[in-house]
């Protein structure tokens, strides 16, 4: 069984150790005592956590579509030339990377400060475990 550190459990969530701590308090998370005496997370309750906050997020007014790896977060920087633009997003932890045609950035009003949706869908996803994973 992983149990995950308070620290970590809140990066993967994105939130602070004391938001973390408050839903503890208030029922919305289980802790558990690691063997240092420190409290942590169990993977799977931290994962059901996950899955809970990303059910919660309204993606879009309305807007239906097939990708289910959606994003949401601030547009940090856009650089555009005079076809193609690149837009960086900031998601949580997350930074998320975009090329596209600097209509389609146009059009969308893309700058620094909009929030905005990531949509990803892709055939191939690499999942890898960290050399530091608890």
């Amino acid at each position: 069984m992983t149990v995950f550190r308070l620290t970590q459990a809140a990066d993967l969530l994105g939130v602070s150790t004391d938001t973390l701590r408050r839903w503890a308090e208030a029922g919305r998370i289980e802790m558990t005592t690691l063997p240092s005496g420190r409290q942590g997370i169990e993977g799977t309750v931290l994962a059901a956590a996950a899955q809970a906050a990303a059910d919660g997020h309204d993606v879009a007014s309305g807007a239906r579509q097939s990708a289910r790896n959606q994003l949401r977060g601030i547009v940090t920087k856009v650089t555009r030339d005079t076809v193609m633009a690149q837009v960086e997003m900031q998601a949580g932890p997350f930074r998320v990377v975009s090329l596209m045609s600097r209509e389609a950035a146009d059009d969308l009003g893309l700058e620094p400060g909009v929030l905005a949706i990531a949509s990803v869908k892709s055939t191939n996803v690499v999942v890898e475990i960290p050399p530091d994973r608890p």
